[in-house]
């Protein structure tokens, strides 16, 4: 019998500390930590792979190289992206490598700079949505908007930010690596959601200024791999309904009915639980026997051990 396969898709938390600065270093410090939790899921016995969101990160790359264009030339978004992805990777496969070690397990953990076909003609390309870079205040994300036409959104009641169009990830065109890899080596894999790239008559590849969501590209990534759970690891130990009010309540389990139910009630927000959730329903159906997890970092062992978040199955 095949060890039990995850797909583990790591949420913000995991890679930054909204109390710490922003630079590379503080970041590595925050892997550092994340990494002992999923070396502890590797320890148990489980087959993974590791996707990761890049909103801040790309957002940050793509302000410096616009703030530099008059020394070098600024970057386009998709290049952006791939940057994010290569060092976002190095952090997670330095730290990964060593919470492994450290339990006296020789595992090598790889990054696969992964681009996602999308399709030019999504709906998305006509309403971005996807949040990116750092938080704004209404009159900063004003101004941003007439400089340098920006849209800008609210997000979740937490602030103000840029918006990129989020189409949905069709194919990944580095798949068979991840295959060939995976019975050896913990792949990092589609970082950000993965470099949206659109595939052209001749057969070549174009990337596009957009963010494919991460949990969605992850669920596409589990659904290749036969994987058996998706395991969403975000903020929250558990998701809720009627969140933030007088009468929140914190599920254990959906089943994929109640799932889309509470989605049609708007109990999710767009820009934060709602595309976790879609993933996760998706996972669930495609296949007899799949379940997804949404829990926080921290509870990640004891939700597979499944005496904690909520899970999502058929």
């Amino acid at each position: 019998m095949r060890p039990t396969r995850v797909v583990v898709a790591l949420g913000g938390n995991a890679l930054e500390d909204k109390s710490m600065p922003s630079t590379a270093e503080a970041q590595l410090e925050v892997v550092k930590r994340t990494s002992e939790y999923i070396a502890d899921i590797s320890l148990a016995g489980y087959e993974i792979a590791v996707v990761h969101g890049n909103g801040p990160q790309v957002g940050r790359i793509l302000l410096a190289t616009e703030a530099a264009k008059d020394v070098t030339p600024p970057m386009p978004f998709d290049v952006c992206g791939a940057m994010s992805q290569g060092y976002i990777g190095y952090h997670i496969q330095q730290a990964l490598k060593f919470a492994l070690k450290k339990r006296g397990k020789n595992i090598p953990v790889a990054t696969v700079i992964t681009q996602v076909v999308v399709d030019k003609d999504d709906e998305a390309f006509n309403n971005p949505t996807k949040p990116i870079g750092p938080f704004y205040t209404e009159e900063e994300a004003k101004k941003l908007a007439e400089e340098k036409g920006y849209v800008v959104k609210e997000d979740a009641g937490r602030g103000y930010r840029r918006v990129v169009p989020s189409p949905l990830p069709k194919k990944i065109v580095e798949i068979d690596t991840i295959k060939t890899l995976w019975d050896t080596t913990i792949a990092v894999t589609c970082g950000g959601g993965g470099i949206p790239v659109i595939e052209k008559e001749d057969g070549s590849l174009e990337g596009v200024a957009a963010v494919i969501d991460k949990d969605l590209a992850a669920q596409r990534l589990a659904e290749d791999m036969d994987a058996d759970i998706l395991l969403i690891l975000t903020e929250v130990e558990k998701v809720a309904i009627n969140f933030n009010k007088p009468d929140q309540k914190s599920l254990d389990h959906m089943s994929v009915e109640e799932a889309l139910k509470y989605m049609e009630e708007g109990h999710f927000a767009p820009g934060s639980m709602l595309p976790k959730v879609k993933a996760a329903v998706n996972f669930a159906k495609s296949k007899p026997g799949r379940k997804a997890i949404i829990t926080s970092l921290y509870k990640a062992k004891e939700a597979l051990d499944g005496i904690s978040g909520t899970v999502i199955e058929m």
